[in-house]
């Protein structure tokens, strides 16, 4: 089979990366989001964006930040956005979900609590901050409301042992989803961290385990040596939109973040104008995407080109859409 065929399965963007704020509650050592100044979404600007993420044809929402619970209109926005059909995702560090547990349920179709280790001082210490005692708290809150979290653990050479402590104390028991999230380097950050093919090899193993999502295309990429910009795999500008805190359009991902755009309650225009369109063509392209490995980027880019990887990520999106029963809203769509 080609690696690289070129065929567009799906060519509107599916998925929207809304930024609330950039302001987190912990200070991880992975991420330096959490250092920026930032504002806080408004529910104004958000409702006359859902209405032409809606118009462009997005399906899911990631409520992301920093930490997406410091906004305190986030349940109103997840209500907006599920009463209009989006699927709903959000990450948190769990510091402030058993506050407002009872005003998120059932808005969320994808909550995920981030851990880093089955091991409270190694996960307090990579959160900067003492939050593994909320996330324990925060799976018994869930689960006594009928929620079903995900716990998301970012995995790189130095943690893979742990892998199986945490889906043996804390996923089956719990029948929680383990998604295995393998580590990725940007801005300096995780430089010196990584995944050798021998660990790449294992996480096959995992991939196939009972109650795990990975995605097995993340692992042939990295196999492959990531994106080539020669011949690019990722879509990151044209699958995905992403909003910034203060109400920009960033281009063409947020990590690279080259443009941003003003919206002014005119997203959809913005999307389709000319000068927007000319930077999503050249996605995959930048110097800075060679050897690109960014999941949140890649994970859309596989379901909306057929090409080798569409084929591989495929078995694993599906396993996880029927775990989670989000797949008849992932496969219903609206195209015009």
């Amino acid at each position: 089979m080609p690696q690289h065929l070129p065929m567009r399965l799906i060519k509107h963007p599916v998925l929207c990366n809304y930024y609330v704020t950039y302001r987190c509650n912990a200070t991880c050592d992975f991420c330096d989001i959490w250092e920026k100044p930032s504002p806080y979404i408004t529910l104004a600007d958000a409702e006359q964006n859902f209405k032409d993420l809606k118009a462009l044809g997005v399906k899911v929402i990631d409520f992301t930040g920093g930490e997406p619970l410091l906004h305190r209109q986030i349940p109103e926005l997840l209500a907006l956005a599920k009463s209009m059909g989006f699927i709903t995702t959000v990450t948190t560090n769990c510091l402030l979900y058993p506050k407002y547990a009872e005003k998120l349920k059932g808005l969320i179709d994808m909550l995920h609590f981030s851990l880093d280790s089955p091991d409270r001082e190694e996960h307090n210490l990579s959160r900067g901050v003492n939050c593994y005692d909320f996330l324990l708290q925060s799976i018994d809150i869930a689960k006594s409301l009928g929620e079903r979290p995900d716990i998301l653990f970012t995995v790189s050479d130095a943690n893979m042992h742990q892998i199986q402590t945490v889906w043996e104390k804390i996923c089956m028991p719990n029948n929680l989803v383990l998604i295995i999230n393998p580590i990725f380097s940007y801005n300096q950050i995780n430089d010196r961290q990584g995944i050798t093919k021998k660990n790449l090899q294992t996480l096959q193993f995992w991939a196939k385990q009972k109650n795990v999502y990975l995605n097995e295309a993340f692992l042939a990429l990295r196999q492959d040596g990531g994106n080539r910009i020669a011949q690019p795999i990722c879509k990151a500008g044209s699958s995905t939109i992403v909003i910034s805190p203060h109400n920009e359009l960033v281009l063409p991902c947020y990590h690279l973040g080259l443009e941003k755009f003003p919206i002014q309650n005119k997203l959809k225009t913005l999307w389709k104008s000319e000068k927007v369109q000319q930077l999503i063509q050249q996605e995959g392209r930048y110097p800075a995407c060679e050897g690109c490995v960014i999941n949140c980027y890649m994970q859309p880019s596989f379901a909306v080109n057929i090409n080798k990887y569409w084929f591989i990520a495929l078995p694993s999106t599906l396993k996880y859409n029927l775990m989670k029963g989000t797949y008849k809203q992932l496969f219903y769509t609206n195209d015009k």
